[in-house]
């Protein structure tokens, strides 16, 4: 049986997570926690790998910690940067056991993450690219993680097959083109009713590509959630992993 901690238990999503664990035949929850408390209370010695999902201004401290525990982790959490992936790499090189591994998914949807995976296959040959995420007006940040991820691995397809910048003939913006992202335009809706949706736009001229992904229940990241606990326990993905895709034969 594979021990999991849940960091954020509470949460909406770690809440959905928790159920997830306890319907897992191969899994026992170990520990449950809530944003604020001492995640050093999770241990090797009690749990084999921690899902994290709590808020971005505590998910750092909390795998920095689950780390130097000697305990594996996988995170949901949004608000990763390079400056905060880098220091991971960093606290796993000096891990207290041989082997151990974190993986950071922006989103673990299966159907997002292949949305992500057909759109930077698809970047190469088309002109122009947007990407719109919809959400419900509880998330905290804007654009999503997963949108961010979406559209750089958009900007590094088009920079491989050598296109150059994406048109756009605007003049003056109040900001209704969206925050650009490695010169992919990026727009974030929030409206009530929503769960979790994305739709990658892109076009030649006279034709038009849509990729669109939408998750109507938390319940859609479960199945990634529990993929990501087993291939990281697994052993066979050592250090940092970034993006659900990493286990996904594509």
């Amino acid at each position: 049986m594979i021990r999991v901690a849940v960091v954020g238990a509470k949460g909406r999503m770690g809440s959905s997570v928790v159920q997830a664990v306890n319907g897992a035949d191969d899994m026992t929850l170990s520990h449950t926690i809530d944003h604020g408390q001492d995640p050093a209370q999770i241990n090797a010695g009690n749990t084999d790998i921690a899902v994290e999902f709590t808020v971005p201004a505590a998910t750092l401290g909390n795998v920095l910690t689950l780390v130097g525990q000697g305990v594996d982790v996988v995170v949901g959490t949004t608000g990763w940067n390079e400056d905060k992936l880098e220091q991971v790499r960093q606290a796993l090189a000096k891990a207290p056991r041989k082997g151990q591994a974190v993986c950071v998914a922006p989103n673990f949807a299966i159907s997002a993450v292949l949305a992500d995976y057909f759109a930077a296959q698809a970047a190469r040959y088309f002109e122009s690219v947007e990407v719109v995420e919809m959400h419900h007006p509880d998330k905290v940040d804007a654009p999503s993680g997963t949108a961010i991820h979406t559209a750089q691995a958009i900007a590094a397809a088009r920079r491989e097959a050598g296109l150059g910048p994406v048109p756009d003939g605007t003049l003056t913006d109040g900001g209704s083109r969206g925050q650009v992202i490695d010169g992919v335009h990026v727009h974030a809706v929030r409206l009530r009713g929503l769960n979790a949706h994305e739709e990658i736009l892109l076009g030649n001229a006279g034709e038009q590509l849509v990729i669109r992904a939408d998750s109507f229940d938390r319940s859609s990241f479960m199945q990634g959630v529990l993929l990501a606990v087993r291939k990281v326990v697994s052993g066979g993905y050592p250090g940092l992993s970034v993006g659900l895709d990493t286990f996904l034969d594509l």
